[in-house]
């Protein structure tokens, strides 16, 4: 049987051609943003768009010039040399550009034939991730939210866990997810420190027991437990790439008692925003746990996600491009810069230092001023505030590579003095 003819040659539509002369001025638009003589935090941040959708549009070049406002002008500048802030990092180029490529084609993890080799490809990148962790399997998650749920879910199903036990300084997201499972939550006090204290003789035989690698305050690290427990997770969202680094992997060495860990690749291992990995000792049970099939499918959906972008692409370009060793210096450089600014913190008595930074978390105050005054006459720097128990911190978190120490210092002793001057 013969095919018919095609009376024209198919085109593609203008939205799908590269537009060079576009794509040439974007990236223009993006070098003049990432200067460092942009502030670190714009003052105004509005966005200039209209109140109601247009009916007309303004074509492809127009729109881009708006955004770039919102988008360029008004983001915070994450690699900023002044920028020891938050637990967010800038991206590095060949991170950036394969997220690029991974937006361009717009894989589809949920199915086989959206994304033929992206699967494949995640794959491979947990078989390079779990060793590290004494795991054996896993995938990746948009987040540390999801990947707390997906274990505290296996937790549920697989040992009949009835509730979540965790530190008070635990994150948010293990009541949330006791609360969307079904299960009781338990807070257990820390010490001075901020580690969980666990009694010795409680038995926690039915629930899972969260340890947390790096808490959201101070980056602090709770130790091993040897209570029986009928699930060990532990939350790493942000200590977990120290397993990466020979320094510091030590720090972490009770991962190796857990029967799942999760990790932020979005934090420590330099990430877009939407990657993290969830890891179990024994992932073919919890996957099955948690594995669902439809008619439309052609490959079992495991976990909480569907449809899922293929951020084992801008992950994995990063890996090869630094290797093990290149991410852990990277890392290592990061708790040097907290080292550095906590000495010099120590050094002024204007100045108190909450405790010695063991994740790259420095927390610090002025001693006659509140923290906030001073933060808000901060000039081209910029620190995070946290509440401790009622009391506000200024807070660095050693997660930009380019963040100057002693720039930031110098720059808040000033804020101080402005401050006391006024």
């Amino acid at each position: 049987m013969n095919e018919p003819e095609l009376t024209s040659t198919p085109q593609a539509h203008d939205d799908h051609l590269l537009d060079q002369h576009l794509i040439e001025w974007a990236l223009s638009a993006l070098t003049q943003a990432k200067s460092t003589n942009n502030v670190p935090v714009p003052s105004d941040a509005s966005a200039a768009l209209p109140l109601q959708l247009p009916a007309q549009g303004l074509g492809a070049r127009a729109a881009l010039e708006a955004m770039a406002q919102v988008a360029l002008a008004g983001a915070a500048k994450l690699h900023h040399p002044g920028y020891f802030a938050h637990m967010d990092p800038p991206t590095a180029t060949v991170t950036w550009l394969a997220a690029m490529w991974q937006a361009a084609m717009n894989q589809n993890q949920l199915h086989p034939d959206v994304a033929p080799s992206s699967r494949s490809l995640e794959v491979r990148l947990i078989d390079w991730l779990a060793p590290y962790f004494n795991m054996h399997g896993g995938h990746l998650v948009p987040g540390s939210t999801i990947a707390n749920l997906t274990a505290v879910w296996a937790a549920r199903d697989l040992k009949g866990v009835r509730r979540v036990v965790a530190s008070e300084r635990a994150h948010l997201s293990l009541r949330k997810s006791a609360h969307l499972l079904g299960l009781a939550y338990e807070s257990v006090a820390t010490n001075d420190q901020h580690q969980m204290q666990l009694s010795p003789t409680a038995d926690y035989s039915d629930a899972v027991v969260v340890l947390t690698a790096g808490t959201v305050a101070t980056g602090a690290i709770d130790p091993p437990v040897a209570n029986q427990c009928g699930w060990l997770h532990m939350d790493a969202a942000w200590g977990g790439p120290l397993r990466f680094s020979d320094s510091h992997a030590a720090l972490l060495e009770h991962v190796a008692t857990v029967d799942s860990v999760g990790f932020s690749a979005h934090k420590w291992c330099f990430q877009p925003k939407g990657a993290a990995v969830i890891l179990f000792k024994e992932p073919d049970a919890a996957h099955a746990a948690m594995s669902y099939g439809g008619g439309y499918l052609a490959a079992p959906n495991i976990g909480v996600a569907g449809s899922a972008p293929a951020t084992a692409i801008p992950f994995a370009a990063s890996l090869m491009a630094w290797g093990r060793d290149g991410l852990a210096q990277r890392i290592e450089l990061g708790m040097q810069q907290a080292e550095v600014l906590a000495a010099k913190i120590q050094s002024d008595a204007r100045f108190e230092l909450w405790g010695t930074p063991t994740t790259g978390v420095v927390v610090w105050r002025p001693r006659h001023l509140p923290a906030g005054v001073v933060r808000d006459q901060l000039n081209d720097a910029w620190v995070s505030l946290t509440d401790i128990d009622g009391e506000v911190w200024l807070r660095s978190v050693a997660a930009n590579l380019s963040a100057d120490a002693s720039l930031v210092f110098a720059k808040v002793c000033a804020a101080l003095e402005t401050a006391t001057s006024e």
